[in-house]
């Protein structure tokens, strides 16, 4: 059996997680602090593990996704309401903002690609990024709007594998060095300011929009629990694939940017300042990746709120449907407006930190909760997977903490 046909519902996972948030997070973390910072990235790709293969076993066992379980589990109609508001808030705020940030990075790996190069029309060179939020915005329609999810599913692998190629490949020609690397990975140091660094590898990795899409479409994926077995292959391709690309772009940052002087300060910044130390095909190939990174993610952050909250609401889980139509879009249109009008939302931004960091520990709860139920018989969790993941949630804790500690410090300054 051929590997593409091992991979499928977690590449989806990959895709959301690499976008234009992970690579501006882990090149300001390879450009500040050099190779020190790469634990926390191996650290979050183990949790993303931990958590994701639950939310997957989940889905696969018990046919729902955990929206559904939510609903149908909770029994008390207060608890479920607040539980549901909660989810429902954090999903349209929180991907909303960040859908506009997704369709900024892939428009922003366009115009690095075109700029400069002499064989590029004028009219074209000459489009903004509001011009290129529009046409990535309907590339990511277009990709949706078909419904069939083998079709999106093999998009995205296809995606997933251009940004592969090109952020490794920027990675060989930045030439990194091999025993700085590996000592970061192995030796887990926080340099002095780099505490909310740490917190912001981890959080843009383990996200918690991801357990309901991979939930989601893993039972579509998969209809019993004899496929387990494949379920968890296909996890352990996809996600530390996903974990290689982090640790290639912090080391492609650490190696043109730490010691330089040169400051990074968005995803803008990070093309164009290759070009000088190693060349235009750093640039390009970054640029590719940041295109790739950045239209997987305009894709399944509208994808991951539809199966989120039509699960939670109770409805039909097709692409075909017009509510799920209607969530995705809503989510779509959302960030196109935030991209191509240059709004910086700091305000939506603010609270999308604040849900999240509530969030991330409530659902890391819930489905420690749903992953011990007697229904679950022998798929339910062992005893080392308990132990894990309740130290995931202490991790989880200490970022909601910081998370609302950065949002208070912000409002009060």
């Amino acid at each position: 059996m051929s590997v593409s046909n091992k991979v499928g519902p977690a590449i989806l996972v990959t895709a959301a997680f690499i976008g234009p948030g992970t690579v501006v997070t882990a090149s300001l973390a390879g450009a500040n602090y050099g190779f020190a910072l790469i634990w926390a990235l191996i650290f979050s790709i183990f949790a993303t593990l931990i958590l994701q293969e639950m939310a997957a076993r989940s889905g696969v066992v018990t046919q729902m996704d955990l929206g559904e379980n939510l609903r149908r589990s909770i029994s008390n109609p207060i608890f479920r309401w607040l539980a549901s508001a909660l989810v429902i808030c954090a999903i349209v705020i929180g991907n909303s903002a960040y859908q506009g940030g997704n369709i900024s990075g892939a428009s922003l790996g366009i115009t690095s690609m075109l700029s400069d190069n002499t064989t590029t029309p004028d009219i074209i060179a000459a489009w903004s990024i509001s011009h290129w939020s529009i046409i990535i915005g309907i590339l990511a329609f277009i990709f949706m709007w078909q419904g069939n999810y083998a079709v999106l599913e093999k998009i995205l692998i296809v995606l997933v594998a251009i940004m592969s190629v090109a952020f490794l490949t920027t990675f060989v020609i930045t030439n990194p060095n091999l025993s700085k690397l590996f000592h970061g990975a192995f030796v887990p140091t926080v340099p002095t300011g780099a505490t909310l660094t740490v917190i912001a590898l981890v959080g843009t990795t383990v996200v918690p929009y991801n357990l309901f899409l991979h939930a989601a479409s893993a039972k579509k994926r998969w209809s019993s629990a004899s496929d387990l077995k494949s379920a968890r292959t296909d996890l352990l391709i996809s996600i530390p694939l996903g974990g290689l690309i982090s640790i290639a772009i912090l080391s492609t940052a650490a190696s043109a940017f730490f010691g330089h002087q040169v400051e990074l300060h968005n995803a803008s910044d990070i093309a164009p300042a290759l070009a000088p130390v190693f060349g235009s095909w750093a640039k390009i190939m970054l640029g590719v990746g940041l295109f790739s990174a950045g239209l997987s993610s305009a894709v399944t952050a509208p994808l991951a709120a539809a199966f989120a909250l039509s699960g939670i609401l109770g409805l039909k889980q097709s692409l075909h449907t017009a509510q799920f139509r209607l969530i995705w879009l809503s989510i779509l249109i959302a960030g196109v407006a935030v991209s191509s009008t240059g709004y910086k939302p700091v305000s939506i931004i603010l609270f999308a930190q604040v849900a999240n960091g509530i969030l991330l520990p409530v659902i890391t709860v819930f489905l420690l909760w749903l992953m011990n139920q007697p229904e679950l018989k022998q798929y339910k969790n062992t005893t080392m997977q308990n132990i894990l993941g309740l130290l995931i949630l202490l991790v989880t804790l200490l970022l909601s903490s910081k998370s609302l500690l950065s949002v208070y410090e912000s409002l009060n300054q």
